[in-house]
């Protein structure tokens, strides 16, 4: 295959840059409280450490692709990838090349607490508006059940699952 042909992904900053490297980078930077903050991933609230993070964003790939996506984001401050790019995994995006990190973010938690605030409102207005949060399903089930059991589904959605 000519060279022409291969796609470049010498573009995208996590390109030879290992886990441990990447995660040493944005802790040495914003420390596991932010990062928790904005990431919301237990590994680095509880008995946080590089390695016990390291460890656990080996064996998690929504997570560590999660820590990727802020790295590149955040940490590099590139401007979002196109919903194309955003369907790969971060570190198989491909960064126009006349894109170029730059200064990591300031980040707060004050601002954390901000964006999580309005993830739920958005999360809230969505389950609302579909009307489905657990869905006209369990309503269907709940109204063919007893009442004993109508009662226990409507506490725990779980209750019903095997009839």
């Amino acid at each position: 295959m000519p060279v022409n042909d291969e796609i470049n992904y010498k573009t995208n900053p996590l390109h030879g840059v290992g886990l441990k490297t990447l995660l040493t980078e944005i802790v040495d930077h914003y420390g596991f409280e932010i990062l928790f903050a904005y990431l919301n991933i237990n590994c680095f609230k509880t008995r946080a450490s590089v390695d016990s993070s390291l460890k656990f964003l080996k064996k998690t790939d929504w997570a560590r692709e999660k820590v990727e996506a802020f790295y590149m984001y955040e940490y590099k401050n590139l401007p979002r990838a196109s919903d194309e790019q955003f369907e790969l995994s971060p570190r198989d995006r491909i960064v126009p090349a006349g894109q170029t990190p730059g200064e990591p973010a300031d980040l707060s938690l004050e601002d954390a607490e901000q964006l999580r605030e309005k993830r739920a409102r958005r999360t809230a207005s969505y389950d609302s508006a579909s009307g489905q949060h657990f869905g006209n399903e369990n309503n269907e089930r709940e109204s063919s059940s007893s009442s004993s059991r109508h009662v226990s589904s409507s506490v725990d959605p779980w209750a019903n699952w095997k009839k």
